[in-house]
């Protein structure tokens, strides 16, 4: 069996840098790893749409965003094909279909739909398209067959709800659809990495982010704004370590080789966080070792995406083709599902047999 990943992001915004450990980074080396046979890299925009109805520019503007965000973090259209959701007509199909396998009471279970619910305000006012996203999710997945899907650990109930539609679609139409998998970061820290307020999840409509395409002095200034620990008022302090995001962002981005360039009086992260907690090492000091860490992951990034900024006929071009690959990928397995529901009517010649034959 082919080894097949499915990923991607909602275009509401340029993609920040926790999305980048939380897959993005993952993304890439999947990519370069020579272990798929195909890589399939979705912009939802219409997703995105399902909470933004009304305001449909927001999502047309940041596709292209999203488009150079990934180009600059390495994702290469030679081994991975970039398409926009809504170009693929099969996946609105496939949706339809699947919504017949799932009840009410489920998607209002879905952990994520109802944190996504209360994040957003939406109370009894939600459109049924964004309560019925775990489903859209299903069939992005399954129209290509994916084995993986590199996502954050927040993503694990679509995960799950999408197994769960493709086992009941395989017991009662027979096996037509692939069971996925998710492929978590192995680095605890980048399952879910806080908001620079702290918060719990790094969110653009909460303006807490770092952005990926943010210049080195909008970083620096959002990093030295950052929480830490309430209780270390003083350098003399002992600090904790453990839900400061200052220190969550060293666990998810520091390499050891920073230290030598940045910090040389230690050696490695788990001797600063042993000082820290000790006291005697002040808040300032830690972030702005971590200003020149993100600095570095970041430049390069930054360097390429200003490369395909001046590319742009290019990019455009690099979504029309990779929209017309996924289409036709997205169209066998339509036809095996319509196959296997048995509503391939013109195609089955035995509907038409069974009547003439009834009849004579």
């Amino acid at each position: 069996m082919e080894k097949i990943i499915l990923t991607g992001d909602r275009p509401t915004g340029r993609l920040h840098v926790g999305h980048y450990v939380g897959s993005l980074k993952e993304r890439v080396r999947l990519q370069n790893s020579g272990l798929y046979d195909k890589i399939f890299i979705m912009i939802a925009d219409a997703q995105a749409l399902t909470d933004n109805a009304e305001h449909p520019e927001k999502v047309r503007e940041n596709i292209l965003e999203v488009a150079l965000d990934y180009l600059g973090c390495g994702i290469d259209p030679e081994k991975s094909t970039i398409f926009i959701q809504s170009m693929i007509p099969e996946l609105t199909e496939l949706t339809f279909y699947y919504m017949n396998l799932v009840t009410v009471s489920r998607v209002q279970r879905n952990p994520t739909v109802k944190s996504e619910i209360q994040m957003r305000n939406f109370e009894a006012s939600i459109p049924v398209g964004f309560f019925c996203y775990p489903i859209s999710q299903a069939a992005d997945i399954t129209a290509f067959q994916a084995t993986d899907v590199p996502a954050g650990e927040d993503q694990m109930p679509m995960l799950e709800q999408c197994k769960e539609i493709v086992h009941k679609f395989n017991t009662v139409y027979g096996d037509t659809l692939t069971e996925p998998e998710i492929v978590l970061p192995d680095n605890s820290a980048c399952l879910r990495l806080p908001g620079i307020d702290g918060k719990a999840k790094m969110s653009k409509s909460l303006g807490n982010c770092i952005y990926l395409s943010d210049e080195p002095d909008e970083i620096k200034r959002k990093i030295m704004s950052m929480f830490t620990d309430p209780n270390h008022l003083a350098v003399s302090d002992p600090g904790t370590v453990e839900g400061n995001p200052v220190f969550t962002y060293l666990d998810a981005f520091c390499r050891t080789e920073y230290f030598s360039g940045y910090l040389p009086e230690y050696h490695d992260l788990d001797e600063l966080k042993d000082h820290y907690r000790r006291g005697g090492l002040g808040d300032v000091k830690i972030k702005k070792f971590l200003n020149n860490v993100i600095q570095s992951e970041l430049a390069p990034i930054r360097e390429r995406r200003r490369m395909w900024e001046k590319r742009i006929p290019e990019v455009c071009e690099i979504l029309r083709h990779g929209s017309e690959t996924a289409q036709m990928a997205a169209a066998r397995t339509l036809h095996d599902v319509r196959a296997a529901m048995r509503i391939n009517y013109f195609e089955d010649t035995s509907w038409v047999e069974n009547h003439i034959r009834g009849a004579i």
